[in-house]
């Protein structure tokens, strides 16, 4: 049995001024590295740290494992974030501007993912992440929007994440379970796990 806590990484300079970043590399924020500093103190028990190959999980999860000690960092493109296309680097009023009612339409611009292959690349990721380690806790940086993908299979509502929020997930026999949302920080302050069903 393995769990694993996928979080989102820590906040970066793009989060900071609101551009969408899909597959875009760019870094943490000073505050994000604080964030991820902050909240390696509410982690514990875990025996294996998996990234995303994007900057911005790499320092989150590198920044982590130092505060922990832990082994060294994997990294698996499997859980980067979704590719967004044309949007990538926008912000949302640019989007708006440029492709006037195409987000609330759910009219996506060229290059964008599709939910279809942004969820097979990330159960590929769950299963390769739960062989390496067998059974035990495992902490993984990703993005957003591979936690929605997540969550929306498991036939969760949209529900907008934070800065290192995440999903903990159960991988047992082959099959995974979603399981409760939690917070690692929340401007510096630990939050408790959200009461959310099983599934």
């Amino acid at each position: 049995m393995v769990n694993l806590l996928v979080v989102r990484h820590a906040e970066s300079v793009w989060n900071l001024e609101g551009r969408w970043q899909g597959q875009a590399d760019p870094p943490l924020s000073e505050p994000g590295a604080v964030q991820a500093r902050l909240a390696a103190s509410n982690i514990d028990g875990v025996g294996c740290i998996v990234s995303s190959d994007l900057r911005r999980a790499i320092s989150t999860a590198e920044i982590i494992a130092e505060t922990l000690g832990a082994e060294p960092v994997i990294i698996d493109s499997g859980w980067r974030e979704r590719d967004i296309g044309r949007w990538q680097g926008l912000t949302t009023d640019q989007i708006e501007s440029q492709y006037p009612g195409a987000l609330a339409a759910g009219d996506y611009p060229p290059g964008w993912e599709s939910n279809e292959s942004l969820l097979d690349r990330v159960l590929a990721a769950i299963h390769r992440t739960a062989a390496r380690v067998v059974s035990g806790d495992v902490l993984v940086v990703s993005h957003a929007g591979v936690i929605y993908t997540l969550e929306r299979h498991f036939g969760c509502g949209f529900d907008r994440i934070g800065n290192l929020g995440g999903r903990r997930l159960l991988v047992q026999s082959g099959e995974v379970r979603l399981r409760e949302r939690i917070a690692l920080t929340n401007d510096g302050e630990c939050l408790r796990p959200a009461a959310t069903k099983e599934r």
